[in-house]
């Protein structure tokens, strides 16, 4: 659901403000490509109603962003590549290599699911780069940033609970591309929190 609200206060600033400034696009493409490697399953697994779901949901929003930012005629004119220069495609082929190299089974699926994993806890990264560059963040752009780190940070207590309860714990790739995703964001939560207790928009340091 703190994934789901990240996505939804996204969505809430481009298509009320009719803008994507301080939104990383190689972010949100990375973003795109998680979900759709993610959730080959979709083709050979039912799990429930819910659980389809929202795979799809993460699918579409995420396609919608990327379309709005590179296609929309008002969106579009917001972006700043200049600010936005990451380069996102040594993230994607360094997450493919190593998923080759670590994974749970080989299989295609399981290939794509660790090459997932491992890309999402790096994904943020130009999003990151892009507020430090610009130094001021708008508040929704602070919350969705906030809402997406907050939802991994979730995750982990949720792997804490399972390795005590769980006879075999097995989700170690999981567990430990999620603590290295959550530390990513350990500078960006201390500056949000003293925005919060401050009452004052929230700067980056550059």
């Amino acid at each position: 659901m703190t994934h789901l609200i990240s996505i939804l206060v996204l969505l809430l600033k481009i298509y009320a403000t009719k803008s994507c400034s301080g939104i990383s696009l190689k972010t949100q493409e990375l973003y795109a490509l998680v979900f759709l490697t993610r959730y080959l399953d979709l083709f050979t697994d039912f799990i429930s109603v819910y659980n389809t779901i929202m795979k799809l949901v993460f699918i579409a929003s995420s396609l919608a962003i990327v379309w709005c930012m590179r296609m929309h005629r008002v969106v579009k004119r917001s972006y700043d590549k200049n600010l936005d220069t990451f380069r996102h495609y040594f993230l994607i082929l360094g997450s493919l290599v190593l998923a080759l190299l670590v994974h749970e089974k080989f299989t295609i699926q399981e290939i794509f699911w660790a090459f997932s994993i491992y890309l999402e806890a790096l994904a943020i990264l130009p999003q990151l780069v892009l507020l430090q560059r610009s130094g001021n963040v708008d508040n929704l752009t602070g919350q969705y940033v906030f809402f997406l780190g907050a939802y991994r940070a979730f995750y982990i207590l949720n792997w804490i609970y399972r390795y005590f309860t769980e006879q075999r714990f097995s989700r170690w790739i999981a567990c430990v591309s999620g603590i290295v995703q959550t530390a990513l964001y350990a500078d960006f939560f201390y500056y949000y929190f003293i925005s919060w207790k401050n009452n004052a928009k929230l700067q980056l340091p550059s």
